[in-house]
């Protein structure tokens, strides 16, 4: 008898354990409460407003959370170390519109896209920056480690590249005329535009993100989070949901047909998962 005691024991140690584990969060699928690392300044996609974290991103990743049984806490961080933080287990999810380069791949793996997008350079009224050529040795403001980074720093001849950790530092300083063009995902800066209208700044060369849509990024050995994320996410899409949180954010740029009701979705191949 106390032989048969003593393992019923065991076994509801251990399940106590197990529970314990899972309410903290912060490694699985299988947490009550999951860590998710995003930013502060980039409306429509990920900003702040009255203390809580919203935009088309974290709403999205709400309701995501909501129909694969888990819950989500925001933390606000600089982009540069966002990635790291999702690969070394600080964030279990990185929300920010993050396109899904073959570069990151090797950190991080990435859920399937859930936005496609455009760069900008937002320059001032009548600076006549819209092509790659005019922007050839400009000094050009960029957010540290986004694609907007790569972007100046490889494929613009000469330009002298100057990295903040967000986005309000850059748009300070364009205004301060101490940089020719600040470089940003086009929904944020016509935003930004729009909520400043009587700044004499204006959108200079665009050019499309292709191949590579926004997407939730998860450590590469959490493939249990990766699945319930692209779960949720074609759930999203058949129902329509994505199509209304998009309308909410995003007034007058139309959503990917890939992402409307029915549609197929925007497929993430990751390297290594």
């Amino acid at each position: 008898m106390r032989s048969t005691l003593s393992k019923i024991a065991a076994v509801l140690t251990a399940g106590a354990l197990t529970l314990t584990l899972a309410a903290c969060g912060g490694s699985g699928a299988g947490s009550a409460t999951l860590r998710v690392g995003t930013l502060s300044d980039a409306p429509p996609s990920i900003y702040l407003e009255n203390g809580r974290f919203t935009g088309y991103d974290n709403e999205l990743l709400r309701d995501i959370a909501k129909r694969e049984g888990f819950e989500v806490e925001f933390v606000g961080t600089e982009f540069s170390g966002l990635l790291a933080g999702v690969a070394n287990g600080k964030f279990d999810i990185g929300s920010s519109t993050i396109s899904s380069t073959e570069a990151r791949k090797k950190t991080v793996a990435f859920s399937n896209g859930y936005n496609t997008g455009f760069t900008t350079v937002v320059t001032a009224k009548g600076a006549n920056l819209k092509d790659v050529a005019a922007l050839a040795g400009k000094r050009l403001g960029v957010v540290q480690g986004s694609v907007q980074d790569e972007f100046a720093g490889g494929k613009v001849a000469g330009a002298q590249v100057v990295r903040f950790p967000d986005y309000n530092a850059g748009f300070a300083q364009l205004k301060n005329g101490t940089l020719d063009g600040w470089v940003v995902p086009q929904d944020i800066g016509q935003k930004y535009l729009d909520q400043n209208p009587g700044v004499p700044l204006e959108l200079g060369y665009t050019v499309e993100d292709k191949d590579t849509p926004s997407a939730f990024a998860v450590a590469k050995k959490n493939t249990d989070l990766l699945n319930k994320l692209n779960d949720g996410l074609a759930k999203a899409i058949a129902d329509g949901t994505v199509a209304r949180i998009y309308a909410q954010f995003y007034k007058n740029t139309p959503l990917s047909k890939e992402l409307q009701q029915g549609g197929p979705g925007l497929p993430v191949k990751n390297v290594g998962v």
